[in-house]
């Protein structure tokens, strides 16, 4: 690598804001020499960061050839795995999705068995888009429990019997041949959110309600860990008024998870005999009408709203969005937490925020994964360093 193209990384994240430029225009844009931009501009073309896109006529009536990022130029893997499900997808450098799978399959099955799928699912996928390993730039994994951002360990996870400090990231990138990055899977969803639908936006929280509850916080556009990655963890915010006999999976008493997460709602359902066995059989329920499944959700998202409240304060975001498996109940959840966010926040806090559900449904995992890994993939010194 030499000298002029250490700053190749630095022209392809301009050119990454989806519009193409002519040389002249990178010149103007940068400050530097034609000669360097067009050094660097030639070492991305070589590697097909970036494509000849259109002509455009130049101030002197001449035709000039006009540059854009490429985003077929690699793939990445993405996982998203729940407490319940599985879903494995290859998208492009734009987080588009190009094929993907999804399979009920239980968490507690252990590391070595769920791995297992995900590694043959991506395997298949990446046969099935015609691609190659040496064309994937990263994996991203989501994992529903605490998660050491740098390591790729899951750390104390209270619904993944097995998985403590399981080495995420070795076992997969050992089998695929791939940097692999793991985090909790509310934090990739916040990611997906946030990039696909509302990059404008500056604070968000984004709350999963399903099997487990917790939510994602972006500040200033960033993703929001915290000190060790544990930022965000409300399903064990304990709920004031909850029943101090109720036993969450983390060990203690009367936690959000445990009063308003799917399993709490579908355990409520069955001793009034219903039969309900996750959250899924919950919205079963819910989308047949089922009074009690409905008086239910409507009370989990006050339980919720009573936690968001306190954070609307604190935090001040703009928008919330609800994902997860209850947020299919869409109305019925939704005015539970909005009834208790707007009506416990301060007036401030809450003057123009919104509270919505996610538009990406069950896809914002696996967008999300693949949008953790772009960001690392092309960052400027990392293309900077694919060039030498």
């Amino acid at each position: 690598m030499t000298t002029d193209t250490a700053g190749a990384g630095e022209l392809l994240t301009i050119l990454r804001d989806g519009r193409s430029r002519t040389r002249a225009d990178l010149v103007k844009l940068t400050g530097l020499a034609r000669s360097t931009v067009g050094v660097r501009l030639d070492a991305l073309l070589k590697q097909g960061w970036v494509v000849p896109e259109a002509e455009a006529v130049s101030s002197g009536g001449r035709p000039a050839v006009s540059y854009a990022f490429n985003p077929e130029a690699r793939v990445v893997l993405a996982a998203d795995l729940g407490a319940l499900h599985a879903r494995a997808a290859v998208t492009n450098l734009a987080a588009g999705i190009l094929a993907e799978r999804r399979t009920e399959l239980a968490i507690t099955q252990g590391p070595e068995t769920v791995l297992g799928w995900l590694a043959d699912a991506f395997t298949e996928l990446l046969e099935e888009t015609g691609h190659t390993r040496e064309e994937v730039s990263g994996v991203g994994v989501g994992l529903p429990g605490p998660v050491s951002h740098e390591t790729g360990r899951p750390i104390n996870p209270p619904i993944m019997p097995g998985w403590d400090d399981f080495d995420v990231a070795g076992w997969l990138g050992s089998r695929l041949g791939a940097p692999v990055l793991v985090d909790n899977d509310v934090n990739i969803m916040a990611l997906g959110e946030h990039w696909s639908t509302i990059r404008d936006v500056e604070h968000m929280i984004f709350v999963k309600i399903g099997t487990g509850i917790g939510s994602g916080l972006i500040t200033e556009h960033r993703l929001h860990r915290g000190a060790q990655g544990a930022a965000g963890d409300i399903g064990h915010v304990r709920v004031a008024d909850a029943d101090p006999d109720v036993m969450c999976p983390c060990g203690n008493t009367g936690c959000l998870e445990a009063i308003a997460g799917g399993n709490a709602l579908a355990a409520r359902l069955r001793a009034s005999g219903i039969e309900a066995r996750n959250a899924w059989d919950v919205i079963a329920q819910v989308r047949a009408a089922q009074p009690a499944a409905i008086s239910l959700v409507r009370e989990a998202g006050r339980n919720v709203g009573d936690v968001l409240a306190s954070l609307v304060s604190f935090f001040n975001p703009s928008v919330i969005v609800i994902g997860g498996e209850l947020a299919e109940a869409g109305e019925h959840l939704l005015a539970g937490v909005r009834e208790r966010v707007y009506s416990r926040s301060l007036p401030l806090a809450t003057a123009n925020l919104q509270i919505r559900v996610s538009r990406l449904g069950e896809q914002v995992g696996v967008i999300g994964a693949a949008v953790m890994v772009i960001a690392e993939a092309l960052a400027p010194d990392a293309i900077d360093r694919t060039l030498d």
